[in-house]
């Protein structure tokens, strides 16, 4: 069941009242997205609306559906220059609703998903719209994460370590057991392991930005950001991992892991070094060590790409991109051996 039942809506009023947000009349709720990602519903009252975010009732890994990690980075956004939903209320009691649940204020705007969504924009709009997203990451990585209360919101330093450690312990895991690919692998990880670097910069590292993971404002005339939003991934690291994961996502073989044509792949769109380029212009951090974070970034979605397989095989997993993603998986290692060569 991913539907919200009258008991639970009414649990959800009561803690929206303990919140200083008294609803108007009952609360109903339509889901606007669920599946692997958060359950995402659309709450009014019938004056006013919100949003509310929970983990898939059955089958959820923690650490990626973390609502609580959303609420928490994005009530100390506000105010700091940073289109966010202004988060209303954060429960952990997984009674009510069968997991914890955030709220936030509705925002209007446009998401961006799939390739035929760009129709709705014409080359110089969406030219906008990639800048205007681009301007945002850089002045998220502007501030200071202390100075809004995020000083323990993760470690600042070694964070690529991190992440090779994190993502090259998952690989025995997920891997098909195929020679050639476990060889694309391990050359890889060795190579990344060879020259991990000193890290820079230290900032608010948003984890998943692409297109798809804003709203967009779309005027006749300009585009705008409204509210970047899924921060579940969100933490304190190195920003430019984070500018370098949003190229990786431009990767053709994104579309294999999604299972459609994503927006984000568009040849229509700025590439890779376009992108870097244009961030770099919007004020954002040094891209020190750019080749590196580039390959890091390819590796860590190969193994994101496998594990989707692996539960595909498992028969825990089942949906767009679940039978396609691994075709992904050679292309992304070839592809991060190629950046770090």
């Amino acid at each position: 069941m991913t539907g919200l039942t009258s008991a639970e809506l009414a649990a959800v009023a009561g803690v929206l009242r303990e919140a200083g947000v008294a609803p108007a009349g009952d609360l109903r709720a339509d889901l606007i997205a669920g599946g692997r990602s958060n359950l995402t519903f659309r709450l009014s009252d019938g004056v006013s609306r919100w949003v509310l975010r929970m983990p898939p009732r059955a089958g959820r890994t923690p650490s990626a559906h973390d609502v609580a990690r959303e609420f928490r980075v994005t009530r100390a956004l506000a105010g700091a220059g940073v289109p966010v939903a202004r988060a209303v209320a954060l429960c952990e009691d997984e009674s009510l609703l069968g997991g914890p649940f955030a709220v936030a204020e509705f925002v209007e705007g446009r998401s961006i998903q799939h390739r035929s969504d760009l129709e709705a924009l014409t080359d110089p709009l969406l030219e906008r719209a990639v800048t205007r997203m681009v301007e945002a990451l850089a002045k998220l990585h502007q501030v200071d994460h202390v100075a809004v209360g995020l000083g323990d919101f993760g470690r600042a330093d070694g964070y690529a370590a991190r992440q090779l450690r994190r993502w090259s312990g998952q690989w025995p895991l997920v891997t098909r057991g195929d020679a050639a690919v476990d060889e694309l692998a391990e050359q890889l990880r060795a190579a990344l392991a060879a020259e991990v670097p000193d890290q820079q910069a230290v900032g608010i590292v948003h984890g998943d930005y692409r297109i798809d993971n804003t709203l967009l404002r779309i005027g006749d005339a300009d585009v705008d950001v409204a509210a970047i939003v899924d921060w579940e991934l969100s933490t304190v690291g190195d920003p430019v991992a984070d500018v370098a994961m949003m190229c990786v996502y431009r990767h053709p073989a994104l579309d294999h892991i999604l299972g459609a044509p994503s927006a984000w792949t568009s040849d229509r769109l700025p590439s890779v070094r376009e992108l870097a380029d244009d961030y770099r212009s919007a004020g954002g951090v040094p891209l020190d060590e750019w080749d590196y974070h580039l390959a890091l970034g390819y590796y860590k979605l190969a193994v994101i790409a496998a594990g989707i397989d692996y539960r595909y095989r498992e028969g825990v997993g089942e949906g767009p991109g679940f039978d396609s993603s691994y075709r992904a998986v050679p292309e992304l290692l070839v592809a991060g051996l190629e950046a770090i060569r």
